[in-house]
């Protein structure tokens, strides 16, 4: 069965940090770019990070940049995603999702990536 599972998020204040775990099962990810999206109540789900297949190339929104990282261990195929400085506007359910055809990272495009998640919220508050 093909699996694409997320975890890690939860409630954290302004400032904090969490870090974001997807791990693959039924498929293997050394070849596959992985992303990152986001849906924040009320908002469309935009690509937040993706990254290559042999993490040799990384995206990041620019929301995001020099706060959050993401890195990849193809042996445990999973992905992850470190937030740091984590603001209110980073509130939202976070996603993982496989693009299957690419190994590099060819879109922002959530219906772009074939194996998605079910996703894990992330709350930003005081």
């Amino acid at each position: 069965q093909v699996q694409f599972v997320e975890s890690g998020g939860g409630l954290v204040q302004p400032g904090g940090s969490l870090s974001l775990s997807c791990v693959a099962s039924g498929f293997a990810l050394d070849y596959i770019a992985v992303g990152w999206f986001r849906q924040a109540p009320g908002k469309e789900r935009e690509a937040v990070s993706c990254i290559s297949s042999v993490a040799d190339s990384t995206y990041y929104t620019d929301s995001v940049k020099g706060r959050f990282t993401i890195s990849r261990d193809n042996a445990k195929k999973t992905v992850y995603l470190q937030m740091n400085s984590l603001k209110p506007e980073d509130t939202g359910v976070y996603y993982c999702a496989a693009d299957l055809f690419h190994y590099y990272c060819s879109s922002n495009r959530w219906h772009a990536y074939d194996y998605r998640g079910q996703g894990t919220q992330v709350t930003v508050s005081s």
